[in-house]
């Protein structure tokens, strides 16, 4: 064994530290996004959350409070330039770019397969697949030339499974696990990690009608071996995790925060 390549005495929880680091968070003034984001300046990060909504007071408050900087820019990620744009005011704003998280995502349900349209499917494609894909490929120009970064995408279960009632959510979940394993392939070269988290059933505002109802509330509880919904302090570890530097030799994986929903 060679001393200066496997020295385990080298590791420190400074290695979990972003303190310096800026992170671009999609979706980052609400819900899961919003959770990623403090979780990130809990850890020392100054945070660039992009938004379809001005409504942040909240979250600017959280994040500063950590004695980070918080940014927001508002706009539609689906709209052309609007990527380039995110990440020019962000190294306009902090001068650098470090981690990527894409967040922001979309789920049209509809019971009637058949009334499932090419309208919907391409309206999710364009947030949940072409935003991230876009972003990464403008925020990879920053990170090759400094030899470092992270990019994480927020995945799914679906990134496994089929998507009753929602055909292209489990399709473009399926697709950013993809890109995931394939962007890794093309960065890993230049020291950037490049992974997905894959979150089972979280008690949010998006799933309150099925935890409100008894039936469909027990339903996803005998899946789930933890028997208990998550909650979003649960996924903040992971985000942490992945955007740091204890996570150098994790790449192209998905992380699945899910009480071993998968395992059932």
């Amino acid at each position: 064994m060679n001393p200066e390549v496997n020295d385990i005495t080298d590791f420190n929880m400074n290695f979990f530290s972003l303190k310096g680091k800026v992170a671009i968070i999609t979706g980052g003034n609400s819900g899961i996004g919003q959770g990623f984001a403090l979780a990130l300046a809990k850890a020392g990060a100054n945070i660039f959350a992009v938004s379809m909504t001005e409504d942040d007071d909240e979250t600017r408050e959280l994040i500063e409070a950590e004695g980070v900087h918080y940014h927001l820019m508002v706009g539609n990620l689906t709209e052309d330039g609007f990527c380039k744009a995110v990440v020019d005011q962000c190294v306009s704003v902090f001068g650098q770019i470090d981690i990527l998280v894409n967040n922001a995502g979309i789920n049209i349900n509809e019971p009637d397969v058949t009334k499932f349209t090419r309208l919907h499917w391409d309206k999710m494609v364009s947030v949940n697949l072409n935003a991230p894909f876009e972003l990464s490929h403008e925020v990879a120009k920053y990170m090759i030339p400094q030899h470092s970064g992270k990019i994480i995408n927020t995945c799914s279960l679906f990134s496994y499974l089929g998507g009753q009632w929602s055909p292209a959510y489990a399709a473009t979940k399926h697709g950013l696990a993809g890109f995931t394993k394939a962007y890794c392939d093309e960065l890993a070269q230049y020291n950037i990690q490049v992974n997905g988290i894959a979150p089972g059933y979280f008690a949010t505002d998006v799933t309150k009608i099925t935890r409100d109802n008894l039936e469909s509330n027990q339903r996803v509880l005998d899946h789930i071996p933890a028997n208990r919904w998550g909650n979003i302090q649960d996924l903040m570890g992971a985000v942490v995790f992945l955007a740091s530097d204890a996570s150098n030799y994790v790449n192209g994986t998905l992380l699945n925060v899910d009480g071993g929903y998968l395992v059932r």
